[in-house]
């Protein structure tokens, strides 16, 4: 092997590793989060009524998602507050006493004064008292698409939503299922009523570079973690 190419080799190595260093974890959300083009129905017969099944909407209702394309705005508020707490307390002490008063073969003046006298204390004390906190609060708007509409009626949705400013681009995702129920007029629902919620909200660029440990750190961490 020609010895110019092990340095290059080192390089890609050590480029690989630093990649698994600074891995993202994932959220699972739906993907895509744009509505996907269903197959044209087949042509229905020219009946010349108004109502129409595959395209139908209420003349009296204010508009409301209930087709794959129709779009939603979401109010997202995720609060999530969990506090834990745990006290333990070990006390234990011990105490005996003994004394010979007389032997066969021995003076009784010997057992005087305490001289053949014998006593022990002991004594264990633990305690322990721990306290865990976590609290998470989310709050933002974004306006998300039906992808999908579940044979029960519920509405399959997802959304993304890309805001770049000079070096940076802060990115946000949010998927779930929707009861058509819970929409409230104007066309908004709230998150805390939308089940299977994906939340992602991550940055790219200068900023969230500037965030995140260096790779050096991270290798050094990974091998020393204390």
């Amino acid at each position: 092997m020609n010895l110019r190419v092990l340095p290059l080799l080192s390089i890609a190595v050590l480029l690989g590793g630093c990649a698994a260093l600074q891995r993202v974890p994932d959220v699972d959300v739906l993907q895509p989060t744009s509505a996907v083009a269903a197959p044209p129905p087949p042509q229905a017969a020219v009946t010349g009524s108004i109502f129409q099944v595959d395209r139908y909407r209420p003349l009296v209702e204010d508009h409301r998602a209930r087709l794959v394309g129709d779009t939603l705005m979401v109010q997202i508020a995720e609060k999530i507050s969990a506090t834990q707490k745990a006290t333990s307390s070990v006390d234990k002490t011990g105490e005996m006493d003994a004394s010979v008063s007389a032997f066969p073969g021995v003076k009784a003046n010997s057992f005087a004064a305490g001289r053949a006298s014998l006593g022990t204390k002991s004594g264990n004390t633990f305690a322990g008292k721990g306290v865990t906190e976590s609290s998470n609060d989310f709050s933002g708007v974004i306006t998300a698409t039906v992808v999908k509409v579940l044979p029960n009626g519920h509405l399959v949705i997802a959304g993304e939503k890309q805001i770049g400013v000079n070096a940076n681009v802060d990115v946000l995702r949010f998927s779930g299922q929707v009861d058509p129920r819970s929409i409230a007029p104007g066309n908004s629902v709230q998150s805390t009523q939308i089940a299977n919620v994906r939340i992602e909200q991550r940055g790219r660029g200068q900023q969230a570079e500037a965030q995140s440990m260096a790779w050096l750190a991270r290798f050094f961490l990974t091998l020393l973690p204390i």
